[in-house]
């Protein structure tokens, strides 16, 4: 049982790069906003411009760092869901990890193993957490004799006889 419908894999890229993108352009614009909007100099003028000029200048570039996490990470968890031939959820924490670990290649091995490590955590408390809601939802559904089977059906003279009403 499929727990929820994905792209298939080559088109997951695209769409998970997509998603990022926007998640860090809009999640990066309101923070730069608000950033922007306290660090300008007083005056409802100066913080407004100050405020744009944060989001004009940071949000593409927060939302471009979210779509390489995200683009990177889907590039993995389809060569793992290719080479295990199965999806689960270790997959997407093998895939945290080593986008974790990828990432932070530039600065050494010990920030590597780090940030694998919390990259893999995250990704297990998120599947984790995904797990546990749909067990929960799932079990919210109504069950007992009275859906197991299809009530009985009516005989038409139970409903009167609407010829005494004419």
């Amino acid at each position: 049982m499929e727990e929820y419908a994905r792209e298939p894999c080559p088109w997951r890229i695209v769409d998970d790069c997509g998603g990022a993108f926007t998640m860090g352009a809009i999640g990066g614009g309101i923070f730069q906003a608000v950033k922007g909007f306290r660090n300008s100099p007083s005056g409802m003028n100066h913080r407004m411009k100050g405020s744009m000029t944060a989001i004009r200048t940071r949000a593409p570039q927060l939302g471009g760092s979210f779509a390489v996490w995200g683009g990177l990470f889907s590039m993995i968890d389809c060569g793992l869901v290719k080479v295990r031939g199965k999806e689960d959820p270790w997959n997407s924490i093998t895939s945290g990890a080593m986008t974790g670990a990828i990432l932070a290649a530039r600065n050494g091995p010990v920030a590597m193993v780090g940030s694998a490590a919390m990259g893999g955590i995250l990704l297990a408390l998120i599947e984790g957490a995904g797990i546990l809601l749909t067990r929960f939802a799932s079990s919210q559904l109504p069950t007992g004799p009275q859906f197991a089977e299809e009530p009985p059906s009516m005989p038409a003279s139970s409903f009167g006889d609407y010829r005494q009403y004419q």
